[in-house]
């Protein structure tokens, strides 16, 4: 990880709870310090590791290790959610909108392929929480989302529309690929699963920096 992006992410965690403050305890002695506690923290997410091989690499107890992994991220979600974990606003959407229709996909919000990675290093007691994608689109099945308007074939839409692969239901909000049957259906197949291909590879990306997913 790079050194602003370690610093940027060690300030929003310090700026957010004082557990990462550099503090004094009862006897006035000196505690251990925001990088102290980061660095464990992010360690043990990028390798998958336990809080017993790190411990001696940052001077930490492995049960200080353990609590400042789970403070940094819960902390990062909270200093980081409004920004990064939210929904697209309207000049997010017009943004992926422009993007996608210059792939040949007007009415595109983005491509899907990311609902079973999270499973991977889980414990199988959570497997329940973490199984199904069905949830993942309930506002847009209720009929909660941004008007996208656009026209293909001469037919008009108002409703946005994600590139997914064959596991996903037959929703109108998810265009999957045809069956290559003819030049026309061959054509459209390669183009929907090479634009598609981009989320497969930021997911791969993702999961090869980040040992824990």
């Amino acid at each position: 990880m790079r050194r602003h992006v370690f610093n940027r992410i060690r300030k929003g965690a310090v700026g957010y709870e004082p557990y990462f403050e550099f503090n004094e305890d009862a006897l006035g002695k000196l505690g251990f310090s925001s990088y102290q506690k980061c660095t464990p923290a992010i360690r043990m997410l990028a390798y998958g590791i336990p809080g017993d091989l790190v411990d001696e690499y940052v001077h930490m107890s492995e049960s200080t290790c353990i609590l400042s992994m789970y403070n940094f991220c819960k902390d990062v979600v909270a200093a980081f959610g409004p920004e990064y974990l939210r929904e697209p606003n309207a000049v997010d959407t017009e943004s992926l909108l422009a993007i996608n229709a210059d792939m040949g996909f007007p009415g595109m919000l983005g491509s899907i392929d990311c609902m079973h990675w999270k499973w991977k290093n889980c414990p199988f007691v959570w497997q329940g929480q973490y199984k199904g994608h069905v949830k993942v689109f309930a506002r847009l099945a209720e009929g909660h989302f941004l008007e996208v308007n656009f026209e293909i074939n001469g037919h008009h839409y108002n409703k946005g529309y994600y590139l997914a692969d064959g596991i996903y239901s037959q929703w109108s909000t998810l265009v999957k690929t045809i069956p290559p049957q003819g030049e026309k259906r061959q054509r459209f197949a390669q183009i929907q699963e090479n634009d598609r291909k981009d989320v497969e590879r930021a997911f791969g990306v993702l999961q090869s920096r980040w040992g824990i997913v």
